[in-house]
């Protein structure tokens, strides 16, 4: 098989953040107190502005045709501004971002209001609320049934709302709560959801994939689930590529191409990765059989369908 030229491949980024330390907005995480616990490890590399002019120089040379942005934490009091500020990116260049998931409270009183309001905005295309979860799976059973999370009545009514407006669900959990995701969702036919980077396989121990595995496969039995293949960095700020290209390999061997779509989760990505380059070389050092078709499928297709953006050259 021919070598893939990777600056040559159509990428249609699902899943990456924007912020402006300069502007109006507060990410609390962000320009707040340090958190020496972040899943990563150290995140000081990435607190400045992050914005198109910096997305662009960071995948220079790739053939980006488009990105979709995934709220980025910003103040939960500030989440119709968020995308307010995401629409006017969107006004100066309709590639960048293409389309958005914004970020609603679903437990709050007035979320109607809120998810009305994101409507308005015609570029948005999902809501990414993250259920609360532990800190590690065994302490998984400890938050069971807590307020905002996976059994929580209120939170639940809330994720259901999202289908009346026709949004998405972007699923970001630590792979110790697939299963239980999976749950959930079963309950949730009419709502795309997309599970996040891959599931956050973040224990590359046997024991631990196992766990992986069997949260993934039960998402991938449900027919409105795809994944974005992201966000392969592990704590402690480690890279490891060839655990990397496994874990991409077993991905997309569960879900398909057409159910799969790549993702930078730039700037957060440059934490581990040495460059987008190497996110890229990752994804297709894992599929070393996959067709052209299944490429543009992967890094392109799916992600227009899901997030139904217009693909450009």
């Amino acid at each position: 098989m021919t070598p893939v030229d990777p600056h040559g491949v159509r990428i249609l980024d699902a899943h990456h953040h924007f912020w402006d330390f300069d502007g109006p907005g507060y990410y609390p995480w962000l320009q707040g107190e340090y958190n020496d616990r972040f899943f990563l490890g150290d995140y000081t590399g990435m607190l400045h502005t992050f914005l198109p002019a910096q997305y662009r120089e960071a995948t220079a040379g790739y053939r980006v045709v488009g990105t979709v942005h995934v709220e980025a934490e910003r103040s939960r009091d500030q989440e119709v501004d968020e995308s307010r500020f995401l629409d006017g990116l969107h006004r100066a260049d309709p590639r960048f971002p293409a389309a958005a998931v914004a970020h609603a409270s679903l437990a709050r009183p007035d979320l109607d209001g809120v998810l009305a309001e994101h409507a308005e905005i015609g570029f948005i295309r999902g809501i990414r609320s993250k259920p609360v979860t532990s800190s590690t799976a065994a302490a998984a059973a400890s938050i069971a049934g807590a307020p905002g999370s996976m059994q929580d009545p209120a939170w639940l009514a809330g994720l259901a709302a999202l289908e009346r407006y026709g949004f998405s669900w972007d699923l970001r959990v630590p792979f110790w709560h697939l299963e239980e995701a999976a749950v959930v969702v079963r309950g949730l036919p009419g709502i795309p959801v997309v599970i996040n980077h891959c599931g956050l396989p973040l224990d590359r121990s046997e024991d631990g994939l196992d766990v992986w595995r069997r949260g993934m496969r039960a998402l991938a039995a449900l027919p409105n689930t795809t994944v974005k293949v992201s966000e392969l960095g592990l704590p402690r700020n480690r890279w490891e590529r060839a655990s990397n290209e496994r874990v991409v390999a077993e991905t997309v061997d569960v879900f398909g191409f057409d159910r799969s779509m790549f993702a930078s989760n730039l700037p957060v990505a440059t934490l581990t990765a040495p460059s987008f380059g190497e996110v890229v070389d990752t994804v297709l050092g894992g599929l070393p059989d996959a067709t052209a078709d299944e490429l543009d499928q992967l890094f392109a297709r799916t992600a227009a369908r899901v997030y139904r953006v217009e693909l450009r050259d």
